[in-house]
């Protein structure tokens, strides 16, 4: 008998201290890198989307491969290569940590959707918001003072 997986998550994080560093100019080809690293990894980019401060992934992980492993490659590589651009003045990082949660088949449309139209969701809503909705939704819990990390002067 063979084995078949299919194992979707929608994958969030930020960029560091929730700086608004993921610019136009960059976006579209940032999103193109991370579709190629998730291929490499026997993955599928099935939406990338976001807002100058996170970003969004709905992706198919390999089998062979565990979640945090494939953003941590993601994120590893996505940053090294920002950092590789010369019109990059300042260093671009990505926030420690992630969330990631299992999407069922018949759900994908409409999570696609929301990755989408995140310029429009965040209308209303801060990233912070967005991130601890999820967070309750899905039944995490969480030290609300320990969720990001701050960014200290002095």
């Amino acid at each position: 008998m063979s084995s078949f997986t299919k194992l979707t998550y929608h994958a969030v994080w930020s960029t560091k201290y929730r700086k608004p560093i993921i610019v136009d100019s960059l976006r579209e080809r940032l999103y193109e890198y991370i579709g190629g690293i998730v291929r490499q990894k026997d993955g599928v980019l099935l939406e990338i989307g976001g807002i100058e401060d996170h970003i969004h992934l709905l992706l198919h992980v390999s089998a062979t491969q565990t979640v945090s492993n494939a953003i941590r490659d993601i994120k590893a590589n996505a940053s090294r290569w920002v950092n590789e651009l010369p019109e990059i003045k300042r260093r671009f990082e990505w926030q420690k940590g992630y969330s990631a949660f299992t999407v069922s088949y018949p759900q994908l449309p409409k999570v696609r959707r929301y990755i989408i139209n995140q310029r429009k969701h965040h209308r209303k809503l801060t990233f912070a918001e967005e991130y601890r909705s999820f967070l309750k939704r899905h039944d995490i819990e969480f030290d609300p003072d320990r969720l990001f990390e701050d960014e200290h002067f002095g």
